[in-house]
């Protein structure tokens, strides 16, 4: 079954399939699935074609995939065009909610440290 350009497996409980698509989370699968009357236990490869059109047309009333990818962007470049300190955070590739940045924040910063090692240096055996 594919919605919105994403396929959801066969072998995993829609519950837990439904969230592989941008915009669907565990509450709004949960939600898709009792509007369409269908068991969250049930399989992809368990529903028949009526139940996977229901709950392809109850999951296309959301924003879903690149309609929500597209309103994101568009939000993010209207902050950026703005000049707004959330947007100036988004350009430079800094933390925009407010956290700290002297010890925390690597991987938004791009500083990854890989492992931590003691510092001493292995002597070589000869």
């Amino acid at each position: 079954m594919r919605i919105a350009g994403v396929t959801i497996p066969d072998n995993k409980q829609l519950l837990y399939s439904l969230p592989l698509i941008f915009g669907i989370g565990p509450t709004r699968a949960r939600e898709i699935l009792k509007a369409a009357g269908i068991s969250e236990s049930k399989k992809g490869s368990e529903l028949t074609a009526e139940e996977e059109q229901k709950i392809r047309a109850l999951s296309e009333t959301y924003l879903i995939e690149g309609e929500l990818r597209r309103e994101i962007g568009q939000n993010i470049k209207r902050l950026k065009d703005i000049r707004s300190l959330r947007g100036d955070r988004h350009a430079r590739g800094l933390p925009v909610r407010g956290q700290r940045t002297k010890t925390n924040s690597r991987t938004r910063r791009g500083n990854v440290r890989k492992t931590m090692t003691s510092g001493r240096r292995t002597l070589e055996k000869t």
